[in-house]
């Protein structure tokens, strides 16, 4: 029998991309998983279950873990998949969009664990699994608010890790690198641009596509979840990618001048 058999797993964002790659592979490991989007996929993942789940709204996610529970009686594992993007200068967004950013990348992750730490305190086991991003490690020009909320999410998810752990619960964050997945194309535009940013912002938004479209595979990042969901003693934080990894390595070790000149040059920007 599979070890996962039995097991039950929760994935936010699970109808296209990367949390339908991940909802797929902790399907075929053989857990009994339940992905999400805000309205129900009628083509999801295969051998995985669609319900609809708004993560900015207390109501529905209540909702959704009790349809889980009563189905299955047990959640082992949460992947918090679900977010969204935002290519712009800081200055041209107004609080309420990064409000709205920060419903989704960070409250949304919070409301979900929130939800399932209850029944995993209770049969004293877990795993939380967020999905963050090499930006939350390392900012970009054009990316602020995105860059603070997954700097955010890796302060919540440490320090989550340090509480739950008496609890049978671990938590761990993986950090992709650029992934084909589609992402940019459903991202947010400022809402309140300004002219002065028009070249730079088109600068940005080009590169992002073009390293997108020759960045991983999802594969890559649910193998990093597979893999923090498979440890017997997990690590807090997992690069998936050679690219996230080398940018990793070179922001510890490369001196921060020369890291900053690499950056602006790369993102057209005057050194």
């Amino acid at each position: 029998m599979n070890a996962y058999s039995g097991k039950t797993a929760i994935v936010t964002g699970a109808a296209s991309g990367i949390g339908r790659t991940i909802a797929e592979a902790l399907a075929q490991a053989g857990f009994t998983v339940f992905g999400t989007s805000r309205r129900t996929a009628g083509n999801g993942p295969a051998g995985v279950t669609m319900l609809a789940c708004d993560v900015t709204d207390d109501d529905s996610v209540g909702s959704l873990v009790s349809a889980v529970l009563a189905q299955t009686g047990r959640i082992d594992l949460l992947v918090n998949n679900a977010g969204v993007g935002l290519v712009g200068g800081a200055e041209e967004s107004s609080i309420a969009q990064v409000r709205a950013l920060f419903d989704v990348n960070l409250f949304g992750t919070i409301r979900m664990t929130n939800a399932v730490l209850p029944p995993m305190r209770r049969r004293g086991e877990g795993r939380i699994v967020n999905i963050g991003s090499i930006l939350g490690l390392i900012p970009a020009p054009y990316s602020a608010h995105y860059s603070a909320a997954k700097h955010a999410l890796e302060g919540y998810s440490e320090s989550l890790d340090h509480e739950v752990r008496a609890f049978g619960i671990r938590v761990s964050l993986i950090e992709p690198g650029n992934t084909r997945s589609g992402f940019e194309q459903n991202g947010l535009e400022p809402d309140a641009v300004l002219a002065e940013y028009d070249r730079a912002r088109a600068d940005a938004v080009a590169l992002m596509k073009d390293m997108v479209s020759t960045g991983d595979d999802p594969k890559v990042v649910a193998d990093a979840v597979l893999k923090a969901v498979t440890d017997a003693r997990p690590r807090r934080r997992y690069t998936a990618g050679n690219r996230a990894r080398q940018v990793s390595l070179l922001r510890r070790f490369v001196p921060a001048g020369m890291f900053d000149k690499s950056l602006r040059q790369q993102m057209r920007l005057p050194v």
